[in-house]
């Protein structure tokens, strides 16, 4: 069973005190570069894998989707979805990402939002998204990027006085499982290199649109700490498209 980290008391609260928790797609850094890169959901059937507070779910039916399902492993994170979700056409399954098993052509779009480090293959899913999505289908994600997952700690190095000197980067080709710290707990995540994430789509039936490393809003750098995110790179997303009349 992958590990349900969400679901630990001590764990939820912290992330429930979070901005992009309270303030929703607003308080995610990465929102405003994400959203630039979504196709038209007008008239589409939408799956979300990692759907946490059911933000992107949301925006999806706002748009004009005709329906949307959320997945998450976390029943918390669903709880509040529920709680916040109006719309009849969002539809909220309980299980591991790792689980799916929808029909063939199932969905127009499938998006997902910092999920994927939690998970041990992404080729795996990669193709469990294509064999779900119809042909011309898109695959829109963001992940924690492999320069922030490779070292394993995910905290910078600092001098004595607690001055930031550097973000530390080791071990990148050797894939697997990372011990982060993440709202003071240590969090189980998988590192995966570019080549992975990139090649994992080139030979599972997609080709690529987009690849953005987002960098934090001029809105949020006087926010406590946001003007060194701009000395790594966080996140990156990428945006594909299931190739016509392709069959894995």
């Amino acid at each position: 069973m992958p590990e349900n980290k969400y679901d630990d008391p001590v764990f939820f609260e912290k992330y429930s005190q979070m901005s992009r928790s309270k303030e929703g797609l607003h308080g995610a850094g990465e929102w405003e570069t994400l959203k630039k890169l979504l196709p038209d959901f007008n008239g589409k059937r939408v799956l979300d894998l990692g759907c946490g507070y059911g933000w992107h779910c949301i925006y999806a039916i706002e748009q004009g989707a005709v329906s949307v399902t959320g997945i998450d492993i976390s029943q918390k994170m669903l709880a509040i979805a529920q709680k916040k979700t109006t719309y009849p056409q969002i539809e909220y399954l309980c299980m591991p990402i790792e689980d799916i098993d929808f029909k063939p052509g199932s969905f127009d779009i499938v998006m997902s939002s910092l999920a994927f480090h939690y998970l041990r293959s992404f080729e795996d899913i990669v193709r469990k998204v294509n064999a779900c999505l119809t042909n011309g289908g898109f695959f829109v994600f963001s992940v924690e990027h492999p320069v922030f997952t490779a070292y394993g700690t995910q905290d910078w190095y600092s001098d004595k006085d607690g001055k930031i000197l550097h973000f530390p980067v080791d071990n990148y080709f050797y894939e697997g499982e990372r011990k982060a710290h993440f709202l003071g707990e240590e969090v189980t995540k998988y590192h995966k290199t570019l080549t992975t994430y990139l090649n994992g789509l080139l030979t599972n039936g997609f080709e690529l649109l987009n690849i953005v490393e987002p960098q934090p809003p001029v809105r949020m750098l006087s926010i406590e700490g946001m003007k060194d995110e701009m000395r790594r790179p966080m996140m990156l997303i990428i945006a594909a498209r299931k190739k016509e009349n392709h069959r894995l």
